[in-house]
């Protein structure tokens, strides 16, 4: 007998957070890795598989606890694009 694979939406701002859904197929789409599955009409939808219960736990949540909302890699990436922005407007940098 063949069991269906199923996944719940984990993404808390998601219409379908919380809701169990079908896996239609994951593949890499757009350059990320998204679960398919069928929409309310029939048609194949897709999120990221990082908005549901098929991605692996993240270590760094898990050791941050909920201490620690930005990891350093993102604020680093984010400290470059703002000085990016800032030189494109011809601004000085503050740091």
């Amino acid at each position: 007998m063949h069991q269906a694979r199923v996944f719940t939406v984990t993404h808390p701002f998601h219409p379908l957070s919380g809701q169990t859904l079908e896996v239609l197929v994951v593949r890499n789409l757009w350059g990320a890795d998204r679960v398919c599955y069928a929409g309310p009409e029939g048609r194949s939808r897709s999120i990221p598989v990082e908005w549901t219960d098929l991605a692996g736990v993240d270590p760094f949540v898990v050791l941050a606890r909920g201490r620690a909302p930005f990891r350093l890699v993102d604020l680093l990436a984010l400290r470059s694009l703002l000085s990016q922005v800032q030189e494109e407007a011809g601004e000085e940098d503050p740091s």
